[in-house]
């Protein structure tokens, strides 16, 4: 900074900006309070269908969050304003103050465009007087003025490259950076570029304690965006693929490795987060960074131009965060083109490791050979990816490949066409890996669940989804059809990889609206192809939101059975078809509900359907639960006790709100759980009675064989329906609390036996196949 440009410096200017940020900062927040309380509130509460459900409720979530991401930013850039004000006012004056000492003692300062002079202004024929005291005031002030100015400088310079730092992170949008003060932004910045830099030294350069710096910089940093960027662009795409590849290199990376190998898990995920953190970024480097990672995904990334490939190494630094959805598809489709290529469009498998290959995963799941097996972690954090990514085509029918099915029903084979779902689900062969026990690794298919989960639900895998969260799309649902046609036509997709059940079990217990539909056996059409009206009753007796998943009632029991065959599975579907039986019931039998959403007014044959219906539900699940437990007395049972017990935990710890994507209160049975499980509904009374009676059972000592628990299921199942029912009966008084019990008792139990039958093949919807 010039010395005229600081002295003369009008910083009234700079004092109406921070007062008009802090103004804005203010309006922001009454908007920010506005939007969650009334905007997101009011569409969270309300009764959403149709276009409205899949379409605007989403975007005023989003926009609501923009108001929040739009206050943090503006508070950021008000803080910097501040403090770069607040300093270069103390400069100005520090300036000033030299200058007029220095003119008291006959120095004179003058500047000029990029420097200035410091000489005295006493007379040529006086100057013989002064002595070296002088020569040396002159020296001194010339270096205090150097000093201010250089600390202005820094002031202005630091302001200017952070908040170009953060008007560059969204193009579209706000970003939601939040910094306390200017130095912490800019620390960011420079603390980004120095790991960057120990980030790019040849493995071999590498040492412990540097390898601890760029460990604890990354986890200290973790989610601050301009850090994230800043880190990532500097280092580079093929600088990031560098780095990874040489420090698991046994032969480069070996000093480094012998001493900090038990930390390498730690690095992965700490770098994994950063770079998923960047990746939200839309600076022009940013975007760069991302493109050439794509182009790099199968180039070769090892020493002398080999194995491994960039998309193997990459793979292995997406398993955690929350990476662009742009990037994920675009990465995802080149990561297909060459899977497609290594297995000659799927003929046969790939990316099998040999002892001689680098590991390059260190979770402990598998070696992070299969690069498919890293993506589908990163897309089970990224739901809207997911979907696009399963849905999207692997080979035509006009490609040259050998899948082929009966394309007309005449029995003559032909070429199908396949989605990356058809592929992965069904067709791919996948590599045998070891995980670091030396057993084989189940992290490919387990990754696979938690992406599809992420894919048909709308939210991240393990978690659960919100009140305000979107229902299902066009897009989910599309994939939930194919997921409960696949399993339908060959149970042992699932049943074969029974780890994978947590997350298909997840899934179905957030589709049973759509379920309960398809399980009503009602035609949807009459031979004109007009909406029958007994298929608009069914409609408004399981209300969905969004977008439904048009299923087959054959395909839901094969579902139900082979979910019911692994505990995890079996309770979260158990535990949230109970809850909605309960939403049901309080919603239909309450007598302020508008006329347009009434089924019918007979509340008695609304009950004998709902419960009939969970019976069902519940008898099948329990008869895959036998067929797991065995004919012979165990523990088994234990374990199916245990998980329905543990969901509570779901509810009371605030975890989420249970089941189902954010729509109306009843088109889904676990949102709204919290509120709709409110002391004195049918909800609560359902979940109170499941809960305590798994936990009872749990602490049992008596051994069971799988008979034996589907029975008991069946006393279950009758007295729970019979207590929601007359528990919703008397809150609202549309039905005479006796009969309602009665009802539902004999309902429940009739649908809990006809599970049987379907499933044996003797009743509507039976699995003669089965």
């Amino acid at each position: 900074m010039d010395l005229d440009a600081l002295r003369n410096a009008d910083l009234a200017l700079l004092d109406d900006a921070v007062d008009d940020w802090s103004k804005m900062v203010d309006d922001l927040e009454t908007l920010m309070d506005a939007a969650e309380k009334g905007l997101r509130g009011a569409a969270n509460k309300a009764n959403w269908a149709g276009v409205n459900a899949a379409v605007s409720k989403e975007f005023i979530g989003k926009t609501a969050g923009e108001f929040a991401d739009a206050h943090s930013q503006a508070s950021s850039i008000h803080k910097i304003l501040g403090d770069t004000r607040d300093e270069l006012k103390l400069y100005k004056g520090q300036l000033n103050d030299a200058i007029e000492r220095g003119r008291q003692k006959n120095v004179t300062v003058i500047g000029y465009e990029g420097g200035f002079t410091v000489t005295t202004n006493v007379p040529p024929e006086g100057r013989a007087q002064q002595n070296q005291d002088s020569q040396g005031e002159i020296t001194a002030l010339r270096d205090e003025i150097q000093g201010i100015l250089d600390k202005a400088t820094e002031s202005d310079t630091t302001a200017g490259t952070v908040l170009m730092a953060i008007a560059d992170r969204s193009k579209l949008g706000f970003s939601d950076v939040d910094y306390s003060d200017r130095d912490s932004a800019a620390k960011a910045l420079k603390n980004a570029e120095e790991l960057a830099d120990l980030a790019r030294q040849k493995p071999e350069d590498l040492s412990p304690a540097e390898f601890d710096r760029l460990n604890k910089g990354l986890k200290d940093h973790a989610g601050d965006e301009l850090f994230a960027e800043r880190f990532a662009t500097r280092l580079g795409a093929q600088g990031t693929l560098d780095f990874w590849t040489g420090i698991n290199d046994r032969h480069s990376a070996w000093q480094v490795g012998q001493a900090r190998a038990d930390q390498y898990d730690d690095l992965q995920k700490n770098l994994s987060l950063t770079l998923a953190t960047a990746s939200q970024s839309d600076t022009a480097d940013m975007t760069a960074w991302k493109s050439t990672m794509v182009d790099l995904v199968d180039k070769p990334a090892g020493r002398g131009g080999g194995f491994p490939l960039g998309g193997q190494v990459m793979s292995n630094l997406m398993r955690w965060g929350d990476y662009d959805d742009r990037f994920l598809v675009d990465y995802g489709d080149k990561l297909i083109q060459t899977e497609k290529k290594f297995t000659s469009n799927g003929r046969h498998g790939a990316w099998s490791r040999t002892g001689a290959d680098q590991l390059l995963n260190h979770t402990g799941t598998d070696s992070g050979h299969d690069p498919m097996t890293g993506y589908l972690k990163a897309l089970s954090n990224s739901p809207d990816a997911a979907t696009q990514f399963f849905n999207d085509t692997f080979v035509t029918k006009d490609e040259d490949h050998d899948f082929t099915h009966d394309t007309d029903g005449d029995g003559k084979q032909g070429k199908r066409t396949l989605s990356n779902f058809d592929y992965l689900f069904e067709e791919r062969d996948w590599p045998q890996d070891k995980d670091d026990k030396g057993e084989d690794s189940i992290a490919g298919r387990n990754n696979l669940a938690l992406a599809l989960e992420a894919a048909t639900t709308g939210h991240p895998a393990g978690e659960m989804p919100t009140a305000d969260a979107p229902p299902h799309n066009a897009g989910q649902a599309k994939l939930m059809e194919s997921l409960v046609a696949s399993i339908g036509d060959d149970p042992e997709r699932l049943t074969k990889h029974g780890y994978m059940s947590d997350s298909i079990g997840q899934i179905t217990s957030e589709y049973l609206p759509d379920m309960n539909r398809a399980m009503s056996d009602v035609p949807r059409q009459d031979k004109n192809g007009e909406v029958t009206d007994q298929w608009r009753d069914i409609e408004k007796l399981y209300p969905v939101a969004g977008s439904e998943a048009e299923l087959q009632h054959t395909d839901v029991t094969k579902l139900l059975f082979a979910v019911g065959q692994n505990a995890e599975g079996y309770a979260a579907v158990e535990v949230g078809q109970k809850a909605y039986m309960g939403k049901l019931m309080d919603y239909h039998l309450d007598p302020s509900l508008p006329e347009a959403q009434r089924v019918s007014d007979d509340h008695k044959l609304i009950i004998e359907q709902i419960a009939s219906k969970s019976g069902e539900v519940s008898g099948t699940l329990n008869l895959g639960a036998r067929e797991a437990i065995g004919s012979e007395a165990s523990d088994k049972d234990k374990a199916y006790e245990h998980s329905v017990a543990q969901r509570k935990n779901w509810i009371s710890g605030g975890v989420g709100t249970l089941v189902g994507v954010g729509t109306s209160f009843v088109a889904t049975p676990w949102v709204g759980a919290l509120t709709g499980g409110a002391a004195g509904t049918a909800t609560s009374v359902i979940l109170e009675s499941v809960f305590q009676d798994a936990e009872g059972h749990a602490l049992e000592d008596a051994r069971k064989d799988g008979g034996q628990f589907w029975q008991e299921g069946q006393m279950r199942n009758t007295v729970i329906a019979e207590g929601g029912a007359r528990t919703a009966a008397e809150k609202y008084g549309s039905v005479d609390v006796g009969d309602a019990g009665m009802i539902a008792r004999t309902a429940a139990q009739q649908g809990y036996l006809n599970s049987r039958a379907i499933v044996e093949g003797a009743a509507p919807g039976s699995m003669t196949d089965f």
